[in-house]
């Protein structure tokens, strides 16, 4: 349960770091200017209208100090950053308590069991590589063989051919001396 307190008081502090570093940067902005800086922007003024300008000069960047916040506030809400910021704070928070997530992350556990992977698939892709290899051999030696046979049919055709034409001249040789 006291872990559960941490957190609780841990969370939204994104949110308020985001709001803090905001506010402090518009101060730094807003505020750059020291009297003795705005007196010397109006040397032919009066030391009492010098001070009237810089209370008036005071009042609105007070005022626009105010609506730059509020304007930022309004921004955070609709953009809902605090939310957001917070949850981002609770995951982290979960994986910093989650012993599990730590050991996920840490690449020299995993290792070993990485390897094993690796190399059976190493070993699945060599036996797909000697299988391919095989087939295209077979591929390779049933074209030669289709290749051979159709050079035989053609000697055979050749063959066939000049029984026909020796055929042929002896009808013809029969025909003529009979």
């Amino acid at each position: 349960m006291e872990n559960f307190s941490e957190i609780s008081k841990i969370q939204g502090s994104r949110h308020l770091n985001l709001k803090k570093s905001f506010k402090l940067g518009l101060r730094s902005l807003l505020t750059a200017c020291s009297k003795e800086e705005f007196c010397k922007a109006f040397p032919k003024f009066t030391d009492p209208e010098k001070d009237g300008l810089h209370r008036l000069f005071i009042e609105v960047i007070s005022s626009l100090h105010g609506n730059i916040e509020d304007q930022f506030e309004s921004l955070c809400l609709e953009t809902q950053a605090g939310t957001i910021l917070d949850t981002v704070e609770q995951h982290v928070e979960e994986q910093q308590l989650d012993l599990l997530f730590a050991e996920k992350s840490n690449i020299g556990a995993i290792r070993p069991s990485l390897l094993e992977v690796k190399k059976n698939e190493i070993h699945y892709l060599t036996g797909i590589l000697e299988k391919a290899e095989d087939q295209n051999r077979l591929m390779s030696s049933h074209l030669d063989l289709l290749k051979k046979k159709k050079q035989d049919v053609s000697g055979v055709a050749d063959v066939v051919d000049k029984l026909w034409m020796d055929i042929r001249s002896y009808e013809i040789g029969n025909n003529t001396g009979s």
